[in-house]
């Protein structure tokens, strides 16, 4: 999971997602924001769903999507326009992250309606159903996605109760920020829960979590300091050798955690994204 508001160019994405292929991962996820949360200006962001498109055209197995795109940067209709075009291009690779939206900054920068935590829960409460009415039912709505019925949708929330109502109601994934593996175990119940209450399966219930990993000791050492070099920070919560990080992965597995997507805030160093296919092979 790369944060493409930090000065990510489309070379550098170009060079992660090729990485990630030849890693075999899953997928490449991406943040939706307009400006910079950690490196500050003149770092900024290309756009989600365009890089997201550009990425489709040059990659044949990645899953591609958003964490999370907000409801308050696009109307409904031209937010599911676009995920169906990136699903055209990836030939059923897109899957939709959707929230509420928090950084005041970067509407404010743009010009953008930032509105209060209720009313941007709101919009999302009125975005999810009409973005699967135009993919599924709309008669007057085309093209439909390649996947069906729809993409998957992942709600990104901390499991209060706005979010994952939403979730329950129209998404297929909960996307929860790492967090301690009691306090993970706590959000996975509470989904749950609300999951049987509404009389349905359980969702996929997944992390996404910043992480620094290298091969030995010494290959850790030197990624930890571009990552404090990059973020004035000590290590993320995911950091280790890659023995390390399987045991800790491991550990939020145990709790419900189905998927991680591991945050790569260090985006110039495309050879961890190799070593983190190294961690997922162990994962498998």
């Amino acid at each position: 999971m790369v944060e493409g508001q930090e000065g990510v160019s489309w070379e550098q994405w170009v060079a992660l997602a090729q990485a990630a292929e030849a890693a075999q991962l899953d997928g490449l996820f991406r943040s939706d924001h307009l400006r910079s949360i950690v490196r500050g200006d003149p770092a900024g962001s290309l756009d989600a769903w365009g890089t997201l498109a550009g990425l489709a055209a040059v990659t044949s197995t990645l899953r591609l999507g958003t964490l999370v795109s907000p409801t308050t940067f696009r109307r409904a209709s031209i937010l599911a326009k676009l995920v169906t075009t990136v699903d055209h291009i990836s030939d059923g690779r897109v899957e939709l992250g959707l929230g509420a939206g928090w950084y005041e900054s970067e509407h404010l920068a743009y010009g953008l309606d930032f509105r209060t935590t209720r009313e941007r829960l709101d919009e999302l409460d009125r975005q999810l159903p009409e973005i699967v009415r135009q993919w599924t039912e709309a008669d007057d709505i085309w093209p439909k996605p390649v996947q069906r019925p729809r993409p998957p949708i992942i709600i990104g929330g901390t499991a209060k109760p706005r979010t994952v109502a939403a979730a329950v109601a129209y998404a297929d994934e909960y996307n929860s920020v790492g967090a301690p593996v009691d306090e993970v175990r706590e959000r996975k119940a509470r989904l749950d829960e609300a999951a049987r209450a509404a009389g349905r399966e359980p969702l996929r219930f997944s992390m996404m979590i910043g992480c620094v990993v290298g091969r030995d000791r010494a290959d850790y050492e030197t990624r930890r300091e571009a990552f404090r070099a990059v973020t004035g920070g000590d290590a993320p919560p995911v950091a280790g050798t890659v023995d390390e990080v399987v045991e800790l992965l491991r550990a939020y597995e145990a709790v419900g955690v189905e998927r991680v997507m591991l945050q790569h805030l260090a985006h110039e160093d495309a050879e961890m994204v190799i070593v983190l296919g190294e961690v997922a092979a162990r994962l498998t």
